[in-house]
């Protein structure tokens, strides 16, 4: 079964994309955030014979419209596929259901420290547990993944991500509670989400 890795993105348009961000520095700054960040992670961690990567787009219409995102990183191909409607945990669920087989992995695109290590680790961890989470410094995650094997049926995407209260400081919390007992979870390094202005010149600060 191959590996997947799954990069959730919003297409990267000014005014539409990190509005939290831009409230602190602007609408500009923010896009460029955006667009910068998402193109150096797909062409960091879209590595030849590791996984297979895959872009999930929203709005869904920028699903086959590519001026945003590159379609091949080196010789490794970017596939696309649309988010669909819902909130984060309903697309999240979508995909986790949709891909063929083999384990899941998927991130965002709003933590630039992500690297090819991190994205083994993940996989590296699913050959043990069930489920496999990032978490983030605000109480979020930045990563999960799913090991999807059919002798494991106890993981259903669809309940991990029931009543997740996203954005907050319980998301973590939430998702872990949905799983039944027993289920094997393993947890990553913690990195930082840059979804504000604290966060984001936290981030410069580490930088220089």
């Amino acid at each position: 079964m191959d590996r997947h890795l799954v990069i959730f993105a919003r297409a990267p348009r000014i005014g539409a994309v990190k509005r939290r961000l831009a409230a602190g520095i602007g609408e500009v700054a923010a896009w460029r955030f955006a667009f910068v960040t998402a193109d150096r992670l797909l062409r960091r961690l879209a590595v030849p014979g590791r996984w297979r990567c895959w872009l999930a787009v929203t709005p869904d219409r920028f699903q086959r419209r590519g001026r945003f995102w590159p379609e091949h990183a080196g010789r490794c191909p970017i596939h696309r596929l649309a988010q669909g409607p819902g909130d984060l945990g309903r697309r999240m669920a979508r995909v986790l259901a949709s891909l063929p087989p083999g384990p899941v992995v998927i991130i965002g695109t709003d933590i630039p420290d992500i690297t090819p290590g991190h994205i083994s680790s993940a996989f590296r961890a699913l050959g043990r547990n069930q489920v496999v989470f990032g978490p983030a410094e605000d109480g979020g995650y930045w990563l999960v993944g799913a090991r999807r094997r059919p002798k494991n049926p106890d993981f259903m995407a669809p309940r991990l991500f029931k009543r997740v209260r996203w954005s907050t400081s319980f998301a973590l919390a939430d998702s872990r509670a949905n799983l039944a007992p027993g289920i094997p979870v393993a947890l990553l390094e913690t990195l930082s989400d840059i979804d504000d202005c604290r966060a984001f010149e936290r981030w410069r600060q580490r930088r220089r």
